[in-house]
């Protein structure tokens, strides 16, 4: 897990295909249960992540869409949203994505802490600002708020049709964009970043990585292009550490 710095008392970071037991096409550190692979293996792959954070991962049922989930326990695995947040220590939230944008978000004074899947219809829906206004809820200040955007399809990358393209820049203008070909395309990255910053979060640390040009990640379109049987997902993951509260909290 390759970890960004959130503040004091916070651990996170995104994974890649690096480590796991996952055969091809899935091959590496695949931890997603619905794309085929078996699943004892991903199991194991799940496992593996746990260790690496020290706590159980909680992971929903994602629907790009903008409900939020605020997790008390690892028996909220599994249910319905694309938004996690948490004020307990005894959890990590964790987001798939293989083209998405994983978004990790952090108030490490008042010690709250958030995940969101944002793939193009979850943005368009509001789901950063459903997290942050669950957050808001949970005790955290936007000023304090520091979030990092994962590894996810490029604008360079994403092609879309002209109108679909359209219909996002009615909703998220920083968004609209063309691949390098000059065809209609969608970043995700830059639109996530924009609707973070006009909410008044602090900070917003962007990756950068292409998954779709990197094949150290996974991709779903690229496997789509490649005519592969399936592709992996990889996570973004964020957990509060134990301990005493930061100066000011």
């Amino acid at each position: 897990m390759d970890v960004v710095p959130l503040g004091p008392g916070v651990l996170a970071g995104f994974t890649s295909r690096t480590g796991g037991a996952s055969a091809a096409p899935w091959q590496g550190l695949n931890l997603g249960l619905h794309v085929g692979d078996d699943p004892d293996v991903v199991a194991a792959n799940r496992q593996a992540l746990e260790r690496r954070v020290g706590v159980p991962v909680v992971f929903a049922t994602q629907v790009h869409g903008s409900d939020v989930l605020v997790v008390g326990d690892a028996g909220d695995d599994g249910e319905r949203g694309d938004g996690l947040v948490t004020r307990s220590c005894d959890v990590a939230l964790g987001v798939y994505v293989a083209d998405c944008a994983p978004v990790l978000l952090a108030d490490p004074v008042a010690r709250v802490v958030a995940a969101a899947h944002a793939g193009r219809p979850g943005l368009v829906a509001g789901v950063l600002q459903a997290t942050l206004d669950a957050m808001v809820r949970a005790g955290a200040d936007p000023g304090r708020v520091v979030a990092a955007v994962g590894p996810c399809i490029a604008g360079a990358s994403y092609e879309v049709p002209a109108a679909m393209r359209d219909d996002v820049a009615a909703v998220v203008p920083e968004a609209a964009s063309r691949t390098t070909s000059g065809t209609p395309a969608v970043d995700l990255a830059a639109g996530v970043r924009a609707v973070l910053l006009r909410c008044g979060v602090a900070s917003v640390h962007v990756d950068g990585r292409d998954t779709y040009a990197d094949p150290a990640l996974y991709s779903h379109r690229r496997a789509v292009h490649d005519r592969a049987a399936a592709t992996g997902r990889s996570a973004g993951v964020v957990r509060l550490l134990p301990g005493a509260r930061p100066p000011g909290g």
